[in-house]
């Protein structure tokens, strides 16, 4: 007897009754760029359709991201002034805590995120404090948890550390509850590899390293047993919700980790995988919006519960037509 598998795939309703994944814009984070200056609404060379925004013009970034029913966006600041320790990240009217409070005055409920890093705040594009050229672990937790409380005591709804320094989700937590932010939780950039499809942020956020690389601290793509103990040492230290980074060429990974964890899990769909899906659909290659729902749901199906991506707003367009 043939097994006919093919009964269930006979029309949409019939498929739809039957599917096993599904994406809707409440899985979606969306990163968002903000920039010094006024009435700059600028488009990223490196990622089309995505852009720059003082602070003055979040306003219709915000009203966007709520017709687009997504619930969450990710901040990153582009600071003028950089240096050696990276003191705008931390500094009271820096460009993430401004950002920051400015959203929440526009939507008290749109929940924000914001990235703890040091990388686009160093003369040297680095995550931490350097000792030579070796970036010192322990003195740049004590950076990362001056960003971080800065980041809360701004109006942040989640801490996000993507450093991957030893102990920081530990510190951070620490600090946090000291000073009275036991309900801001942490999502940990737990297993994020030194990958190369990072290249079109480092561009928009201008912070690639002006030496060396970050294979040091980041992990090596070669490896998949280590992200399991770095998401363990996570959760150990607080996290709330772990992250893989990047997410296309990591689904093994994903999938590995919800295997081995019951937190919330994020994926991170980084610049590289959004920028070749654009460059492909501008000569003809592909069809961009498939493409765009069947990567989302590939990175849905092989565990994440959370997905940042810069196809967020558009994406959600589609889900809602």
């Amino acid at each position: 007897m043939i097994k006919r598998g093919r009964r269930l795939r006979l029309n949409e309703n019939m498929r739809s009754l039957v599917r096993e994944t599904s994406i809707s814009p409440s899985d979606f984070i969306f990163p968002i760029f903000v920039v010094e200056g006024e009435g700059i609404k600028k488009e990223i060379s490196s990622l089309p359709g995505i852009y720059h925004y003082s602070v003055d013009r979040l306003d219709e970034l915000v009203d966007e991201v709520v017709e687009c029913k997504v619930k969450g966006i990710m901040v990153f600041g582009v600071p003028e002034h950089k240096d050696c320790c990276g003191s705008e990240a931390f500094a009271e009217n820096g460009i993430v805590q401004r950002a920051v409070r400015r959203i929440k005055e526009i939507n008290k409920d749109l929940l924000v995120i914001t990235d703890v890093c040091m990388c686009e705040y160093t003369d040297h594009g680095h995550c931490g404090i350097l000792d030579g050229e070796y970036v010192d672990n322990d003195k740049t937790l004590e950076y990362i948890n001056k960003i971080a409380l800065s980041h809360a005591k701004a109006g942040a709804d989640m801490i996000a550390p993507s450093d991957m320094m030893d102990g920081r989700v530990g510190t951070i937590r620490n600090i946090l509850d000291e000073n009275g932010f036991i309900n801001v939780p942490i999502m940990s950039y737990s297993a994020k590899y030194c990958s190369a499809y990072y290249g079109p942020f480092r561009a928009a956020a201008n912070s690639a390293p002006s030496f060396g690389d970050r294979k040091t601290y980041q992990m090596d793509p070669a490896n998949r047993l280590e992200a399991i103990r770095e998401v363990k040492e996570d959760i150990e230290e607080g996290a709330d919700i772990v992250m893989v980074k990047p997410a296309l060429a990591y689904l093994d990974i994903i999938r590995d980790v919800r295997n081995n964890c019951n937190l919330p899990l994020a994926a991170y769909n980084v610049s590289g995988e959004y920028a070749m899906i654009k460059a492909a659909a501008k000569v003809g290659l592909i069809d961009e919006e498939r493409t765009i729902l069947e990567t989302l749901i590939s990175i849905k199906r092989a565990g994440a519960d959370i997905i940042i991506t810069y196809h967020a707003l558009e994406a959600s367009r589609m889900l809602q037509k």
